[in-house]
């Protein structure tokens, strides 16, 4: 049992990505890699009339990466409840396997297998396979430019919602106009209100294909006026997305310009169903000055970076980064592991005899922080960090 538990756990590490200093994680890496080359350069080539004289060669070329990437699926929904430990076997499976690498995993290789169920049509899903190279970029705890692209439009979701409903409501109003002044002069091309759809699209987003263009002396004035509004409307998402990019990389300067003098220290909060923090944002904490919510570790995985409007989860990992500072006051933190003989374990903070100028400022049990209270009870195993002042 130990044993198939130790294997399961090198395989777990094996399969993951960005442990370069594992020489066999690093091998799957590239491995993995390559095979998604050969696979994405089999379905592109298969296309071409040159591909004829070469079509065994990809068909077993297809048949191996494909029987390859049913195994690496297979490991990954095996190990899965060492990806999430919070969750147990079936549902941390489960979790994987409707999680977007999951499906994309899956039609990698389904379509092979069941020929079947999926039309000749649905072979364009394999495609999806290009989207497991994004995996390269999940480096823990850092910073990568698929994840900033992400958290920018997740940011900034409620204004682009906003900017693309005034682009599709010009569009239905710069139809209705178009019909209403070329309808006599283009029946056959202004056929209805709808019609000047197509023409609407190609004048707003400025591609202007000049299959269909207005004839009257009012049409043109009015697609000028169009031509004009387009440019602005499309420019919203846009700038929206760039002042996005701007204050995203103008928090992390500010982070880097607060820590270039100062040392930091770095501590974890696990989030307690209970914790006064679930479900309220971080710009309605109040947190000291010295010290700042660096990052937040939500579903075991998933790294999001905070900003003053996200939302605090039960069962998030809270990172908070404590500015070092001087002090004219004589303070010193001293960390007691409580053994089953100590005079503490088994009693209650307000029950304990400690002297006015100390304060138990945290108790960590089974590797999470417990916020002390007067009721909270000392157990043994329990790390209890106190605050002295001399």
């Amino acid at each position: 049992m130990a044993d198939a538990k130790k294997i399961k756990k090198r395989v777990f590490e094996i399969i993951q990505i960005g442990n370069r200093s594992d020489g066999a994680s690093s091998f799957f890496d590239y491995f993995i890699v390559t095979m998604i080359v050969l696979n994405i350069v089999e379905v592109v080539f298969v296309t071409f009339d040159a591909s004829l004289p070469y079509r065994a060669v990809l068909k077993q070329i297809e048949a191996v990466t494909s029987v390859i990437f049913c195994v690496e699926y297979l490991l990954r929904l095996w190990t899965a409840d060492l990806a999430y430990p919070r969750l147990g076997g079936v549902k941390a499976r489960l979790r994987f396997a409707v999680s977007f690498y999951g499906i994309v995993d899956l039609l990698t290789f389904l379509p092979y297998f069941f020929p079947a169920v999926f039309a000749t049509g649905i072979v364009a899903f394999r495609m999806l396979r290009v989207f497991r190279v994004f995996r390269l970029f999940k480096i823990n705890a850092q910073y990568d430019a698929f994840h900033v692209v992400l958290d920018v439009l997740r940011e900034k979701k409620q204004q682009l919602f906003s900017s693309i409903c005034l682009i599709l409501i010009m569009m239905l109003a710069s139809s209705l106009c178009m019909y209403s002044l070329e309808h006599d002069a283009q029946p056959e091309v202004f056929r209805d209100a709808f019609s000047g759809i197509w023409w609407s699209v190609s004048t707003l987003l400025t591609v202007g294909y000049g299959d269909i263009y207005p004839v009257t002396v009012a049409g043109k004035g009015m697609a000028i006026v169009i031509a004009f509004l387009g440019v602005g409307l499309v420019a919203i998402p846009t700038g929206i997305i760039s002042a996005g990019f701007v204050e995203h990389f103008t928090r992390m300067k500010s982070l880097s310009e607060i820590t270039s003098g100062n040392e930091i220290r770095f501590i974890m909060l696990t989030i307690e169903p209970s914790h006064p923090w679930v479900n309220r944002k971080i710009r309605d904490i109040s947190l000291p000055p010295e010290l700042i919510v660096v990052v937040v570790i939500r579903g075991g995985e998933q790294i999001v970076i905070p900003n003053g409007n996200t939302v605090i989860a039960k069962e998030d990992r809270v990172v908070l980064g404590a500015l070092e500072f001087d002090c004219d006051i004589d303070i010193r933190l001293k960390e007691t592991l409580i053994k089953k003989e100590h005079f503490w374990a088994g009693k209650r903070i307000k029950e304990l005899d400690i002297r006015e100028n100390t304060v138990i400022v945290s108790v960590c049990r089974d590797g999470k922080a417990i916020i002390p209270k007067g009721d909270t009870m000392i157990r043994a195993g329990d790390i209890v960090t106190v605050c002295e002042k001399r």
